[in-house]
């Protein structure tokens, strides 16, 4: 049991880097970004090719994040430039990465059982168990990620693409370009996505042509989940970063019980559904009982 905690944990670790991303299209540029199961098997796919190629899985990772990162350019050109709306551009660079992921590995999935990975060199170094070793690394480059956010987002750049999904109007009368700050979002958005599909393809040690179909709704469960539940403890900017990573650990918690309650894992797709929804309805349910509550005490007063 201790074991399956423990693996829940590293894949919600992983699975939070892509979370990360999610939150920077959902949350701070008012965008659900559908590029995310595309860029999430493209970073995969090229990882696995590099890797499995003999090239080394660092450098293999860091081709992950630059392929999402183009994945995210894509979308940005065809919504800023052609102004295609910005769920169209994220279908159709989603539909087109799905041949262009057939295309890089060659075939529905590539395996690295016999391949060199970060996780198996963690593993080699310290002793530990893959599931330890994978919260280690995931936790090393989550923070360090947090850290890389937290300053960018405190600089000029990082200020206007804030405020352009908060009021992209009145930051186009400032003077600033709304193209330049969404195309910037999306890019960092989907290299963090790639980034992550490169780590977990080296954690389970395969890349498959289908990985990433529903990470878009395991990335919004997160950032419901986290935004619900420490939004009134963490009002810090990195603390809110940190909250969309502990929101995927907690739905790949709620995953690990859905398994051990005898569940069939064919099922979670409803499940993350349903989770996704009550979430989201928690925070009107709660206004509006605490407003009726604002509104009896008045009376009585």
């Amino acid at each position: 049991m201790s074991g399956a905690l423990l693996g829940a944990v590293s894949q919600g670790i992983l699975w939070g880097i892509m979370v990360l991303g999610v939150y920077i299209t959902y949350k701070l540029l008012d965008i659900a970004d559908l590029t995310v199961d595309g860029s999430f098997a493209l970073g995969g796919s090229v990882c696995a090719v590099l890797v499995v190629a003999g090239v080394d899985p660092l450098i293999a990772v860091a081709a992950a994040m630059l392929a999402g990162m183009l994945a995210g350019a894509v979308t940005g050109f065809l919504h800023t430039v052609l102004e295609i709306p910005a769920i169209l551009a994220g279908i159709l660079t989603q539909i087109a990465l799905w041949s262009i992921n057939l295309r890089i590995m060659g075939k529905s999935n590539t395996p690295l059982l016999q391949s060199d990975t970060i996780f198996s060199r963690m593993t080699e170094l310290t002793g530990l168990s893959s599931a330890t070793a994978s919260i280690i690394v995931g936790a090393i480059v989550a923070v360090a990620i947090i850290a890389a956010l937290y300053w960018f987002f405190g600089t000029e750049i990082g200020s206007a693409l804030r405020a352009t999904g908060n009021n992209e109007h009145m930051i186009r009368a400032l003077g600033v370009s709304t193209a330049k700050t969404k195309m910037i979002a999306l890019m960092l958005a989907n290299a963090l996505v790639g980034l992550s599909g490169g780590l977990i393809c080296q954690s389970q040690k395969y890349a498959d042509i289908g990985m990433g179909t529903g990470a878009i709704v395991i990335g919004l469960a997160a950032v419901i989940i986290g935004e619900v539940l420490f939004s009134k403890v963490f009002h810090n900017f990195a603390l809110k970063l940190a909250a969309v990573v502990l929101g995927a650990i907690i739905y790949y918690l709620v995953y690990q019980v859905v398994i051990w309650a005898g569940l069939k894992t064919d099922d979670m797709k409803l499940i993350t559904a349903l989770i996704v929804a009550i979430f989201l309805a928690i925070p009107y349910w709660k206004s509006r009982f605490f407003t009726k509550g604002a509104k009896r005490g008045g009376v009585t007063h």
